[in-house]
């Protein structure tokens, strides 16, 4: 397929203006599915399952099998409403999607479509500049995912080329909320900067929430992502496309911005936008055609009969509103005041995803500094290097034990680098690993008074420098001390027991 043209992107901003709007479907991690008994694939326990081993007869839509609702992902539905400041409505319904996929077993989805649970809100979204920009919410309805295709023999992995195609139904069922924006207008350039500030303030919130994983690279989180653009000064909305299924907040990012790149070069060559959706390439930055999109008259909905309305009491409601957590953007205000970050230092904290493990690593009893320090620095380029996310490398626990001892003086920075590396490779505790390669400093001033008259002896002319004022002459025997010593030594104790010997 060739090259599609793309404009430069300020180019396109002068002359259209983008509409944004998002569809993100969150999984929710109950312990069963939405519909059935079968274990959820989306709960950490049982994400890891062999193919077609999670499953139950109403997941695969035999005959005679009826769905029954899970009470939690109800709970967990209401909760999510309340927290993107939705109206929750006193009865909803469940509705019949109606389409053939082979990962669809029962040739509909159970979806919610005129009546969804939660309607009519909000979500404050938080850029990298502390910007705060407003996402209008227009609903957050239930739904049961479908599974999964997995397509074989080809090049690329996708159905284009393949050979032929296996399913999984373990995710067929798993209960889903789907979370519907209103189109989002004056985004301008920021809007690829919004799309993924947009996404990560709903990681945010699930993760707080407590209902769901919400980890894009497994698909807890997935965004469907419309982009529109029309004419400067024309108020008819353009013809929007859909982007489907990004598994990355930097991946929304890119894809928004390729989008409008490519709507508007096509716009100005006088050509027209297909409703449609589309596939993200990872490796290209690039998205390709998917399939013409469908309207809600395509589906065919009508309610499902087989399930009664969700009426949700008043005192439920409450009770779950009355539970919600901080809300993102007010609980990283509150840290950065409370951890005495600059905008510059939180930043890099949030934006690298390192809220959570620097926040634990400080209840375990570390500093702020040190906590910020390790976690950006050092495990950050060691995750990097292994392609991993830094949570996976070290528990917070271990970071707080680690920075202990460099503040009690029994490892210095580099000895602690060593340390970390040794916990990485499992190897234990900190102080297992200290004890078993035997890196504490040497705190013993015999043993660096030794070491200092050898570096002395070698380098008879440093001392008379030294008692002469050149204080700087003493890094030579530091720096010779510690080569002795394998950096075991606390140079600043060094120093001191050098000066002292000038100074007799």
């Amino acid at each position: 397929m060739a090259a599609a043209k793309l404009m430069d992107f300020d180019k396109a901003l002068e002359l259209f203006e983008p509409v944004l709007g998002f569809e993100v479907h969150v999984e929710l991690n109950t312990e069963t599915k939405m519909f059935s008994d079968a274990p959820n694939p989306a709960n950490e326990k049982y994400h890891a399952a062999e193919p077609n081993t999670l499953i139950a007869p109403v997941d695969l839509g035999l005959p005679g099998s009826l769905p029954v609702v899970n009470a939690t992902a109800i709970r967990s539905s209401i909760s999510l409403g309340l927290a993107l400041g939705c109206s929750i409505a006193e009865s909803s319904r469940f509705a019949r999607k109606n389409y053939f996929y082979p990962d669809l077993g029962k040739n509909y989805q159970i979806s919610q479509y005129d009546e969804p649970i939660a309607f009519e809100g909000s979500v404050e979204v938080e850029l990298e500049d502390g910007t705060i920009v407003t996402v209008p919410i227009e609903r957050a309805h239930m739904e049961e995912d479908a599974g999964k295709l997995t397509h074989m023999g080809g090049a690329t992995g996708r159905i284009q080329g393949a050979e032929y195609s296996l399913v999984d139904y373990n995710r067929a069922g798993v209960p889903l909320v789907e979370i519907v924006t209103k189109p989002i207008f004056g985004a301008e350039h920021r809007a690829p900067e919004i799309a993924k500030a947009y996404v990560a303030a709903i990681r945010d919130i699930v993760r707080g929430l407590g209902i769901s994983e919400a980890r894009l690279e497994r698909g807890n989180l997935r965004c469907d992502a419309n982009v529109s653009l029309r004419p400067r000064g024309q108020e008819k909305l353009g013809t929007r496309t859909e982007t489907k299924n990004v598994n990355s907040m930097r991946s929304v990012e890119r894809a928004v911005r390729y989008e409008i790149q490519r709507q508007a070069a096509i716009l100005a060559d006088g050509g027209t936008i297909t409703q449609e959706t589309r596939h993200w390439h990872e490796d290209t930055g690039t998205t390709s055609p998917g399939r013409p999109k469908s309207d809600a008259d395509d589906y065919r909905y009508f309610p499902e009969p087989d399930l009664l309305p969700v009426q949700p009491t008043a005192e439920l409601i409450e009770e779950l509103r009355a539970a919600l957590p901080e809300q993102p953007v007010a609980r990283r205000r509150r840290l950065m005041t409370e951890w005495g970050f600059t905008d510059l230092e939180f930043q890099d904290v949030h934006n690298g995803g390192l809220l959570e493990v620097v926040e634990a690593t400080i209840a375990a009893g570390a500093a702020p500094a040190a906590a910020r320090k390790w976690w950006t620095g050092e495990i950050s380029r060691l995750a990097n290097a292994a392609d991993k996310d830094a949570a996976e490398l070290i528990s917070p626990e271990n970071v707080a034990a680690l920075q202990k001892l460099v503040d009690a003086g029994t490892l210095t920075d580099k000895l602690a680098r060593q340390v970390l590396e040794g916990v990485i490779a499992g190897e234990g505790t900190p102080q297992e690993v200290v004890d078993s390669r035997g890196l504490a400093v040497v705190s013993d001033d015999g043993a660096l008074i030794a070491a200092i008259d050898d570096a002395l002896a070698s380098q008879p002319d440093v001392m008379a420098k030294i008692k002469d004022g050149k204080v700087q002459a003493a890094g030579a025997v530091i720096g010779a001390v510690m080569k002795a010593m394998k950096g075991q030594a606390d140079a600043a104790r060094v120093r001191e027991l050098i000066l002292e010997r000038a100074a007799q």
